[in-house]
């Protein structure tokens, strides 16, 4: 079907190439002239303040399919997307070595509370409706919150008032995963803009590559719609929207294979909604006052097996911010939130359990910038939890300075805390035949602190961007998943001894010709933590991970052909039971290799792209221990390491129709 699929795509892309009478260039004849110009691509931009961090435009994100946030990182090197099992397809981002839960989400710069929606968040968030993704590594800014330990990932969307447009995008795949995405913005007066995203994706087949009869990921069916407006006269901006979402998994072990089935079926929905209001109180110091708030209801039912699990919860986050630049020198942020979270969460086997916390926090934040060459930005804000009873302190430091025009040298240090949910964050587990032990966990608490050095190298008329970067994280409690202390049981617990994380990256970025462009990178990582009384290195985490990219845009940018090519270090295997009942103890995954490959291109109004993933076909073997009894105590999906999925083809169709704009 692979094959077939194609060769389709490839007749298709050709045949529209060779029919097209315009392309993605601007033609305007004047007095007999012809004036070309090329649109501009929106890339990888380092950010320009003291944290370390970089965006990612649209051109980038285009470079790969990108149907979801999860999908979004395969050209970078800092960030990883594993799934956490092969049962109910949950995914996450690893980034310097641990876990997603200790990357604060946000959404336009507002605080995303995930908790039960965790496993299944990077799915929550289309690929089409983003305009770009910031990530910013370390303690990052106290301004949204404390729970950044790793770093901060913003995405924002298409905005209400970025030139009227009806833009769609179509998608399918070789397992005939298909998506429809419509994301248009009108302009209803002078002031007032809004936007409707919509997006629908369904899988209609049901794979088993591997041939166990188990579902390689369950069948998913989302529904996804949002409307955003915003409005501006004078000093005062609103913007506000509202969303809904509702997703259904169905997966587990083929209907056909057993009488009695192993069943897996999740159903969540979300209501959601924010607003912003901003004024600016005076234009010479740039003072502003602005009023924050977003609030969410989610909804989970799940069947794993005879287990059921359910969760209510309900997310309420407000912020009043104050910003005043003293001089071009000086610039002060304070502000006060509140965020209020209730999880009411039911267990077929353990009692309902409900989980209230209100957690009030004032911060100030100082930026220092005498000239161009240094910035240091200290920040500290206090926050009281109710479910915890306690107050603190959060205190981060960046610093950014350019000792001459082609080094700039980041530093970074600070404190960050995160509530943890043991089962909500973690209901992917109750697939698992072991034994699930949860305890009553405490605050997660860790300092990060990093360093980077960027070099700026002038080669041929070019520059060559070499960045040198290094991050340790050091916890003094955190809530541990451990799978070693006894194969026949997974315990959520806190940390008894100690946990940390060493990650060194180096990648160089640099154009070979005006057409193609090199990027490649290695991180190492270095994760350990204390299991059973021994510490150990993390399991089901690669060591070290190799990228090279290519990106060719070739004929005045009208193609673009994107070669990722991945290598990701083995890593240890927790001791468990095979589906004989024999212990294994002492095993290791190898290294493997992913390769990635699309091919773009751009019309005037449309563009075409097809790509494969996954082309060296590597799978994990046996991602689902004991596949052929599920009931049994040594069945064991959430053991993985590596790609689930072997080669996939994919194509799809990217159109943009401009919509009249009101005449100023």
């Amino acid at each position: 079907m692979t094959k077939h699929f194609i060769a389709a795509a490839l007749t298709v892309l050709a045949a529209a190439s060779a029919g097209a009478q315009t392309d993605t260039t601007t033609r305007t004849h004047t007095l007999g002239e012809v004036s070309i110009e090329q649109r501009k691509v929106e890339g990888v931009s380092r950010m320009g303040g003291a944290v370390n961090g970089t965006e990612l435009g649209q051109g980038e994100l285009f470079r790969a399919a990108c149907c979801n946030l999860g999908e979004s990182f395969v050209t970078n090197p800092s960030v990883d997307v594993n799934y956490n099992d092969a049962a109910v397809g949950a995914r996450q981002i690893k980034l310097l070595g641990l876990s997603g839960q200790y990357v604060q989400m946000l959404l336009e710069n507002l605080p995303v509370t995930l908790g039960a929606a965790m496993p299944y968040s990077l799915g929550y968030v289309p690929g089409a409706w983003m305009k770009s993704i910031s990530v910013s590594k370390g303690a990052s800014s106290v301004k949204n919150g404390s729970q950044s330990i790793t770093g901060q990932i913003n995405v924002e969307y298409l905005k209400p008032d970025d030139d009227p447009e009806l833009k769609l995008n179509l998608y399918t795949d070789s397992r005939l995963k298909s998506e429809f995405n419509v994301m248009g913005n009108i302009e209803l007066n002078h002031n007032l803009s809004t936007e409707i995203l919509g997006h629908y994706e369904k899988d209609f087949m049901h794979m088993d590559e591997d041939g166990d009869h188990w579902m390689d990921s369950p069948a998913l069916e989302q529904l996804h719609l949002q409307n955003r407006w915003k409005y501006q006269k004078g000093r005062y901006i609103l913007h506000a929207g509202v969303g809904y979402l509702h997703e259904k998994r169905e997966g587990g072990q083929m209907k056909d294979y057993s009488t009695n089935p192993y069943p897996i079926y999740i159903k969540a929905n979300r209501l959601d909604g924010y607003m912003k209001h901003a004024l600016l109180l005076d234009h010479v110091h740039n003072t502003n006052l602005a009023f924050l708030a977003t609030g969410s209801i989610y909804n989970l039912d799940g069947t794993f097996g005879l287990k059921e699990y359910g969760d209510r919860q309900r997310s309420l986050n407000a912020q009043m911010v104050l910003e005043h630049d003293f001089s071009d020198e000086h610039n002060l942020s304070t502000g006060f939130s509140l965020n209020a979270d209730r999880l009411d969460e039911s267990q077929s086997l353990m009692p309902t359990q409900l989980t209230t916390e209100y957690t009030p926090g004032v911060y100030a934040q100082y930026t220092y910038k005498p000239t161009y060459k240094l910035t240091a930005m200290a920040g500290l804000r206090a926050d009281h939890s109710s479910l915890y009873g306690r107050t603190y302190l959060t205190p981060r430091l960046h610093v950014k300075w350019i000792p001459v025009d082609w080094i700039t040298l980041r530093a970074s240090t600070g404190k960050g805390y995160r509530t943890p949910h043991a089962l909500a964050e973690n209901h992917y587990l109750l697939t698992s035949g072991r034994n699930l032990v949860l305890a009553d966990l405490n605050q997660e608490e860790a300092w990060n602190s990093g360093a980077s050095l960027v070099f700026y190298l002038p080669i041929m008329e070019r520059t060559l961007t070499v960045n040198f970067e290094y991050y340790y994280t050091d916890f003094i409690n955190q809530a541990v998943v451990d799978y070693d202390s006894d194969p026949a049981t997974i315990s959520i617990g806190n940390l008894d001894g100690r946990s940390y994380s060493h990650t060194v990256q180096v990648d160089a970025n640099y154009d070979l010709t005006e057409d193609l462009n090199l990027l490649a990178a290695f991180r190492y990582n270095h994760v350990m933590c204390t299991y059973g009384g021994k510490l150990m290195e993390k399991p089901l985490q690669s060591r070290y991970k190799g990228l090279v990219t290519l990106s060719w845009r070739p004929m005045l940018a009208l193609w673009q052909v994107d070669l990722t090519v991945q290598l990701n270090g083995g890593g240890r295997i927790p001791d468990h039971y095979d589906a004989t009942g024999v212990l294994v103890s002492g095993e290791e995954f190898p290294m493997y290799p992913q390769i990635n490959l699309q091919v773009m291109r751009e019309f005037r109004h449309f563009s075409l792209y097809i790509g494969g993933e996954n082309l060296t076909n590597y799978r994990q073997k046996n991602p689902v221990i004991n596949a052929e009894n599920p009931w049994s105590t040594t069945f064991d999906p959430t053991l993985v390491w590596g790609p689930v999925h072997g080669i996939m083809a994919y194509a799809g169709i990217r159109m943009n129709l401009a919509l009249p704009k009101h005449e100023h």
